[in-house]
């Protein structure tokens, strides 16, 4: 270790693949004891600077020490031998598994040439005190919710010999705020321990409370590493996405302006709507011409909601009606025939479709309103597909580009064409800015109140509350599976909103 406490040093490191400069002569270094979060946009060159330190890929030039030796791993194995180990946002264990065998998967102590499940379930126990976690370790893990899982991740990587470079990517993605509390606590744990903690995430209120350094990175080169104490939000924000961030300050301005735009009379008006286990009885309006944001936390009833309006989910009770009819239940294609579209919460397994190019995944929901044995044309399917390409500024080479070759935002904006595609009266967004970048985020933004100017009716659906605030002219807040209330006007605030979602407004 040199005498500043530095552990982690990668020098000048260059990456190019074929047509792309991933990285271009980056600097990276880290303190032991240390959270140092690693931001920047989609593309920007996190991803591939981490499988540059992890062996993942080979860099084309560039040096790296460890502790002050030069190193190279040559495999993801090979870097937990030298002390480097990252746990990644999708958890890669086996649910099937107990705690303890999926924490000694491949490292598991033999005794007299057998397995000794003895030693490596006290072994696992051991490693969570470490980390203040006290949980059954011979229950299987997928028993456990998704927060606990992401902990017994870490106490795996935790699980090789002096390590000394800890990497967390996105690991706060799928945890709500007390579990994220959770986290963070063992995450100041073990860097009181002095080991170094390269947090990767898109949370900016997150790197204010845990980080003490950042490192940004825009288009594979190196903008810069700051002090957290020393770099304000605005300017964090400006060096990550290289521009004024004068369009997102306008969002709020812009959803003021066309407030009168609103409807009086309700596109969709539910009554008494309810899903055992889901979500408890509840009577919402929707207009034309506005956005009606849903918050809670995690768990909530939300998503379900969302579900039950668009006829993923059969409700128990209540009804929807939609202009002039009345249902028991909505399904997706009779939603989709009424001018309702849903982009859901989780893109990878209930959106998007991996082996499909961008415009086949584009046209699915018209293809669905025609019906499959109404097929439409070719040259229509590539006119709708570059339509929205170019509309909402999707990065791919070729309508004919895989969609699971495209980053997290661009696909999210995929599948939003697909619902505008069919022009749609309300389209229900369920979390479309989670894991992408800010300058996607603002974009999304914007065209989720273009929408509205338009005269649709929008339901947005976020756990950040600063962009459920920006963008929603009401707010319907849930709590504990159940409708609480709904704020408008001036009440749309987030210390209203959390003031609710906490019981005590």
């Amino acid at each position: 270790m040199s005498e500043d406490g530095i552990i982690l040093q990668m020098k000048g490191i260059n990456k190019a693949f074929p047509g792309v400069r991933a990285l271009s002569t980056v600097d990276f270094s880290l303190k032991a004891g240390e959270i140092h979060a690693l931001m920047g946009e989609n593309g920007a060159g996190k991803s591939t600077l981490i499988k540059v330190l992890t062996g993942v890929e080979y860099p084309d030039s560039g040096e790296i020490y460890l502790n002050g030796k030069l190193i190279q791993a040559k495999s993801p194995q090979h870097a937990q031998q030298l002390g480097i180990s990252a746990v990644y946002q999708e958890i890669n264990l086996c649910p099937n598994l107990s705690v303890a065998e999926n924490m000694f998967i491949g490292r598991e102590p033999i005794k007299f040439g057998f397995i000794d499940s003895r030693s490596y379930t006290l072994k696992a126990k051991q490693l969570l005190n470490r980390m203040d976690i006290d949980i059954n370790v011979t229950k299987t893990l997928g028993d456990y919710p998704v927060a606990i899982q992401q902990m017994v991740a870490i106490a795996r990587a935790l699980n090789v010999t002096d390590t000394r470079v800890l990497i967390l990517d996105e690991p706060t993605s799928s945890l709500d705020s007390h579990e994220v509390a959770e986290l963070f606590k063992v995450m100041r744990r073990l860097k009181d321990e002095g080991l170094g903690i390269i947090f990767i995430t898109h949370f900016i209120e997150q790197v204010y409370e845990i980080a003490d350094r950042v490192t940004i990175l825009r288009q594979g080169e190196l903008v810069g590493s700051y002090a957290i104490k020393s770099l304000s939000r605005f300017d964090l924000v400006s060096k990550m996405i290289g521009k004024e961030l004068e369009d997102l300050e306008n969002l709020s301005r812009s959803k003021e302006t066309h407030r009168n735009k609103v409807s009086e009379k309700p596109l969709m008006q539910v009554k008494g709507l309810q899903r055992k286990g889901a979500v408890l009885p509840f009577d919402l309006n929707i207009f034309s011409g506005e956005v009606l944001g849903f918050a809670g936390l995690l768990g909530s009833g939300r998503s379900e909601t969302a579900d039950l309006l668009f006829g993923v989910d059969a409700p128990d009770g209540g009804s929807i009606k939609v202009g002039e009819k009345i249902y028991k239940r909505l399904s997706p294609i009779k939603a989709i025939l009424n001018g309702i579209g849903l982009c859901p919460e989780n893109r990878k397994t209930d959106g998007i479709i991996d082996d499909l190019t961008v415009r086949e995944n584009i046209i699915l929901a018209l293809q669905s309103a025609y019906g499959w044995f109404k097929f439409i044309p070719l040259k229509k399917q590539y006119e709708i597909a570059d339509k929205y390409i170019k509309a909402l500024q999707i990065s791919t080479p070729s309508a004919d580009q895989l969609i699971k070759n495209l980053s997290g935002g661009n696909q999210q904006k995929v599948i939003l064409a697909r619902w505008l595609a069919i022009n749609p009266s309300l389209l229900i967004l369920d979390e479309p800015t989670r894991g992408i970048d800010i300058g996607a985020k603002a974009e999304i933004q914007k065209h989720v109140l273009a929408l509205a100017e338009e005269g649709k009716a929008v339901v947005f659906i976020s756990s950040e509350l600063e962009e459920v605030v920006r963008c929603s002219h009401r707010v319907m807040v849930l709590r504990d599976h159940q409708k609480v209330a709904e704020l408008k006007d001036d009440q749309v605030s987030r210390n209203e909103i959390m003031q609710t979602i906490a019981g005590s407004a």
